[in-house]
């Protein structure tokens, strides 16, 4: 490969990660074509871009960008395969999903600005929720006061109501 088209191919990938919030390294060497094929389709559905790297090229691309992701280089070895993701948990799902054929295997995640390296991280990405997920929790703490406010006018209102019309017969 000359170097023209490396350069071109560390561009991408540098791209690619700032276009994205979250990346997951993952090795998924073992697979055949068939497996191989379902993972596609799977990260297709999740919208998850998953991308085959050199690990040299990927290591450029990294230091090519602003932020210092030293901490993901131990996790550059043997082959590895990038999902690109903008929801934070959703690769640790297809992941995780997959976990008892043991592929893809998590090497190394970069989520929410946080580094994860190892396989004994993948519980905790797991559980990481989506910045919709956390907006949606927020939302239904806000407005529990409120509809136990008017839950309890609603059933007093007819309480009242009733002992008007009582006293208004007598």
């Amino acid at each position: 490969m000359r170097k023209e088209e490396k350069n071109a191919i560390i561009e991408k990938i540098a791209a690619d990660i700032k276009q994205y919030d979250n990346f997951y390294l993952t090795n998924i060497e073992s697979l055949n074509a068939a497996k191989t094929s379902q993972l596609r389709r799977e990260c297709y559905k999740s919208d998850i871009k998953l991308v085959v790297v050199k690990n040299t090229l990927f290591q450029k691309a990294l230091e090519s960008l602003d932020t210092d992701f030293s901490e993901l280089t131990p996790a550059l070895k043997g082959n590895t395969a990038v999902m690109f993701s903008n929801v934070a948990n959703e690769p640790a799902k297809l992941i995780d999903k997959y976990a008892k054929e043991g592929i893809p295997s998590l090497k190394a995640a970069y989520v929410q600005e946080s580094f994860y390296v190892g396989a004994e991280n993948l519980k905790a990405l797991v559980n990481i929720k989506s910045k919709n997920e956390l907006i949606a929790d927020v939302i239904a703490a806000l407005q529990a006061p409120a509809k136990n406010v008017i839950s309890a006018l609603q059933s007093g209102g007819s309480t009242i109501h009733g002992i008007l019309e009582t006293l208004s017969t007598k």
